[in-house]
């Protein structure tokens, strides 16, 4: 295991000032996040439902994560830490931006929705000696200088029996297509700029970095987008969107 004081930042400088500058609009459902928005109850969905699987937990109780403990990070303003504090959990949303952090604070206060946002990094939090019954690495991988690394870093923060999810993009000609042309350029769902389509991720290579980092993959999934329902929803297809659950032993 590496020393958790050895550990460089996995934080990419050029990646959180692109979306620092967004922070004033991550709560606006139309938006520049409006994609994430519409992203949103899939990902809760799927993550609620593993959860309440893998700690024998009603998924359909208002509070059906009370007793948890998770970690967001790379939280941003919140979108996601606030549905699951909603439902019990005691959440702790990290994020390097500040910025991000003081929207997310000011958006949970007028909301009444009590989550520990702290503008840190998840090398920090390890170091700290941080453990978490769940850890949440939802579009974030793909925005990191160096994925196994940061991979091991949040891996290093599950507890025993503990879950992490992650979720990011595959690195494939479709996801170029779809993710890149499509998203960016025509339909114009985020900003130019937003992905880099060399730093996506491909399935065996995320499975792998957690392995290594002492995970049991127990789940994936392909999230893909149905323009007649105009809603996102899971799928066999992990050719551009997919998750994935690991289980520390």
């Amino acid at each position: 295991m590496v020393n958790a004081k050895s550990r460089a930042s996995s934080v990419d400088d050029a990646e959180i000032g692109r979306f620092s500058r967004m922070a004033a609009t991550w709560w606006d459902p139309k938006g520049p996040m409006a994609a994430l928005h519409k992203f949103n109850p899939v990902r809760l969905t799927y993550i609620r439902g593993q959860a309440a699987a893998h700690y024998d937990l009603d998924p359909k109780k208002l509070d059906g994560l009370k007793g948890l403990r998770i970690l967001d990070i790379g939280c941003g303003a919140g979108i996601l830490s606030e549905p699951l504090a909603r439902l019990g959990a005691s959440v702790v949303g990290a994020d390097p931006a500040e910025e991000n952090i003081a929207a997310a604070k000011a958006h949970a206060e007028s909301t009444g929705v009590e989550v520990d946002y702290r503008a840190t990094t998840a090398e920090a939090l390890a170091e700290a000696g941080e453990k978490f019954d769940i850890v949440l690495a939802m579009e974030v991988v793909e925005h990191v200088v160096d994925v196994p690394a940061f991979v091991a870093t949040c891996a290093s923060m599950v507890k025993p029996n503990g879950l992490m999810f992650a979720a990011t993009l595959n690195r494939t000609l479709k996801s170029f297509a779809l993710a890149i042309v499509g998203a960016e350029y025509v339909l114009r769902w985020v900003p130019r700029g937003t992905h880099q389509w060399d730093k996506f991720v491909k399935p065996e290579e995320l499975e792998l970095a957690m392995e290594d980092a002492g995970l049991d993959i127990t789940g994936e999934r392909g999230v893909i987008y149905n323009p007649l329902a105009d809603r996102w929803q899971l799928s066999s297809d992990m050719d551009v969107n997919y998750m994935l659950v690991g289980k520390r032993s």
